[in-house]
């Protein structure tokens, strides 16, 4: 089995490269693509498939990730599907008989810093300064429904612990985490779908 991820920035590609083989075991094999933003995925995504579409083997599957940003959810679902429809491939919501789902389109709510709110331990041993009561805190529980744009709020819980008092950086922040993280433990749904499905995928 191979899993191709396409992702809409090098954030989600730094993060998953540490965390894909944790999840799915050293024995699948994975790439990740990386897109300037959701705008470049999207604007590129029909094409990408369509050549997938002509040469991917029966044992590669495809994973579509993008950030929910405080946007219509399921009108973001509707666009991923109907890329995948347009290229003929199958998808759990649009199967195809006999045929096996070749497409897994997933959404990060509202944004892929939720998924760092959601394994708060691995946070405060990156940055040992970050209150370890932060979980327990009424508006960092559900970790998909942090209201305020997640990254903006995570940065101002960071800076206020004195870290990247200069500005979030991104990458550097999911490079910094990624090996602390542990996939059982994370309290966002959003994440656990994407982990879950990983599972499936490699089982």
């Amino acid at each position: 089995m191979h899993i191709e991820l396409l992702v809409e920035e090098p954030s989600a590609e730094a993060l998953l490269r540490g965390l894909v083989p944790r999840i799915v075991g050293r024995e699948i094999s994975f790439e990740i693509h990386v897109h300037q933003g959701k705008k470049d995925l999207f604007a590129k995504l029909p094409g990408r498939l369509r050549g997938y579409r002509q040469w991917l083997p029966a044992d590669w599957r495809i994973v579509v990730l993008v950030d929910e940003d405080r946007q219509d959810c399921r009108a973001i679902k509707r666009r991923m599907e109907d890329a995948a429809r347009g290229a003929r491939l199958a998808t759990p919501a649009s199967p195809k008989p006999g045929a096996a789902v070749q497409v897994w389109n997933r959404v990060a709510i509202e944004e892929l810093e939720a998924w760092y709110f959601g394994d708060v331990d691995a946070l405060v041993k990156a940055f040992p300064r970050v209150s370890r009561n932060l979980a327990q805190q009424a508006k960092y529980r559900n970790p998909d429904a942090i209201r305020g744009g997640t990254w903006e709020v995570l940065q101002r819980v960071l800076q206020r612990a004195g870290y990247y008092l200069g500005g979030l950086n991104k990458i550097h922040l999911a490079r910094t985490l990624s090996p602390h993280m542990d996939p059982d433990r994370n309290r966002s749904k959003s994440f656990c779908l994407l982990r879950d499905t990983l599972r499936r995928l490699a089982s």
